[in-house]
């Protein structure tokens, strides 16, 4: 056996054995009653404000967010540290024999970790916590060399006439459109050509999606832009952007060592930042859009693209994001929600509109426009000869990765997703009708086995359809008759504005059938209701 080998072994061993008292910590909160301990902890971190103010920035490394810098900061450091990683480190302090957690945090995380009774290393976190900044500080200084390296790239290449175009923020091969035959694709680009309230006289649309050929979408051009920023233009462009960037990593690395940490921690942001104070307006695009994926940080560089006239909008491509409310707990804020700082917000409707003046208040732009495609792969519907009634589930992932989601109650657990599954399929039975099941997405070994079982199982029954879960649920939808799904999935709010019945199914009873989470839409919580309501919506 070679020393590499050795090496693995010893890695996997280790996680193993973190892997052990992560489910051990988990363990321990659901005896005790609990479960929902980390969930109270991050939501605290997010409503924490740090010590700082805006003359506690320098103008230089902030730009155009510097008044916003306390919210940027908290914000990068919910992304970064406050993540599911952070959710592992303390589920593996609490089943260990010492209990500490050992976690780069800064000093006012770690005062209210402690205050949930979790016990803190307070000076290996600590460390780990310098040698963090120190990291931040490093990447930063290869962000600013990337930017320089691009400018002086872009100095050899012709200069491209300059469109009008908006820019989508990460987004995947199955957002972007595809046709397919006579099937509409009913993808995010191709909901914003239809949208009446998008900039006008857009002539191209930019994405980062590797490998997707350049064409024409209904008049406009879908690009491929590798970055939302475009490179540095001419020589006095990149001369000044390296004179910019010799004072930033001066500044930022003079106040890490005065323990003013944070501009270290957004030196990689600031180096974006800066960017656009280099460019041409005439080259930003006018619209950049992000979607509810990457909820918490704006970047940076966004108040400064919103300070030259470009227009910065968030959007949901779901409705999924609040907690359950349950006879146990209430509905609260979940974490990250309530650090926003998006000036312009794209909603499905009024209970999502209301979800976020709860989260950051009423001073935003708030606009309801109905459900927002998102997803359609280049896959054809199937032909169904009788219209059967839709289902979607949530398909839950196994142990070792559901218990790092910090949760604040257990619902998408395979026990849940299983019996949703089993008692929607004997309802649809005895209703002689087909059952056109959609899941979510395909997400191979990390869905949990006691449920992969059950969808070998149901595969294999006469009356249920298996839909490609790259199919547009608006399509699945259009083919069927009624709509149940799991709470709280955003088809059944597609399918209530299509016009089909829309109904979400509760298996074990434990959701409030006026939880706003719903969003209007009926929550049924036995066989006998579930059954009753098929009767009534669906024609044998």
């Amino acid at each position: 056996m070679n020393i590499f080998s050795l090496f693995l072994g010893c890695i996997k061993k280790i996680k193993r054995s973190r892997l052990r008292r992560m489910i051990r910590g988990y363990r321990l909160l659901k005896q005790s009653g609990r479960i929902d301990l980390i969930a109270k902890v991050k939501e605290a971190l997010t409503e924490q404000e740090f010590d700082l103010s805006a003359k506690d920035f320098s103008p230089c490394m902030m730009g155009a967010g510097c008044s916003y810098g306390e919210i940027v900061v908290r914000q990068y450091l919910l992304i970064r540290i406050g993540g599911l990683n952070l959710n592992q480190a303390l589920l593996h302090a609490l089943g260990k024999s010492d209990g500490k957690v050992i976690f780069p945090l800064p000093q006012e995380w770690r005062v209210t970790i402690s205050k949930y009774g979790f016990k803190v290393s307070n000076i290996r976190s600590a460390i780990l916590w310098h040698l963090y900044i120190f990291g931040a500080w490093l990447y930063g200084l290869l962000q600013i060399t990337k930017v320089i390296f691009s400018g002086f790239k872009s100095l050899t290449q012709e200069p491209k006439k300059s469109k009008k175009y908006a820019y989508f923020a990460n987004l995947s091969s199955g957002n972007l459109p595809h046709r397919v035959h006579d099937q509409n694709s009913h993808d995010i680009v191709s909901w914003y050509l239809q949208w009446s309230g998008r900039a006008q006289r857009v002539e191209s649309v930019h994405h980062s999606v590797l490998n997707v050929p350049n064409k024409l979408i209904d008049g406009v051009d879908l690009v491929f832009q590798i970055q939302a920023l475009p490179s540095l233009i001419g020589l006095k462009a990149v001369a000044s952007y390296t004179a910019w960037a010799s004072m930033a990593c001066f500044i930022a690395l003079l106040d890490c060592l005065r323990g003013r940490w944070w501009h270290a921690l957004l030196l990689n942001q600031s180096a974006l930042s800066a960017q656009v104070r280099f460019l041409p307006k005439s080259i930003l695009a006018c619209e950049y859009l992000f979607h509810n994926s990457g909820w918490i940080y704006r970047p940076l560089w966004t108040y400064e693209a919103e300070k030259a006239g470009s227009k910065i909008i968030f959007y949901f491509y779901s409705t999924n994001c609040e907690n359950f409310k349950t006879s146990k707990s209430d509905s609260s804020i979940p974490y990250g929600w309530k650090a926003m700082s998006w000036p312009n917000y794209l909603v499905w409707d009024n209970w999502q509109a209301d979800f976020v003046r709860r989260s950051v208040g009423n001073d935003c732009n708030i606009s309801v426009v109905g459900s927002i495609w998102f997803q359609n792969g280049a896959v054809k519907m199937v032909r169904l000869s009788d219209a059967g009634v839709a289902v979607f589930d949530v398909t839950p992932h196994r142990k070792s990765r559901y218990i790092a989601l910090g949760m604040k109650t257990e619902f998408y657990t395979s026990e849940v997703a299983n019996a949703f599954l089993q008692q929607v399929s004997n309802a649809i039975l005895q209703q002689k009708i087909f059952m056109n099941w959609k899941k979510k997405r395909n997400v191979g070994r990390i869905a949990h086995p006691l449920y992969r079982k059950m969808t070998d199982q149901l595969a294999n029954a006469n009356h249920v359809r298996l839909i490609d879960p790259d199919i547009s649920a608006v399509l699945v939808i259009e083919k069927s008759t009624a709509v149940i799904s799991t709470p709280y999935t955003s088809a059944a709010l597609i399918a209530r504005e299509m016009g089909k019945p829309s109904v979400y199914f509760d298996p074990i009873g434990l959701l409030q059938k006026d939880d706003s989470a719903a969003h209007g839409i009926p929550v049924l919580s036995n066989k006998a209701d579930l059954k009753a309501w098929l009767s009534e919506h669906v024609s044998q």
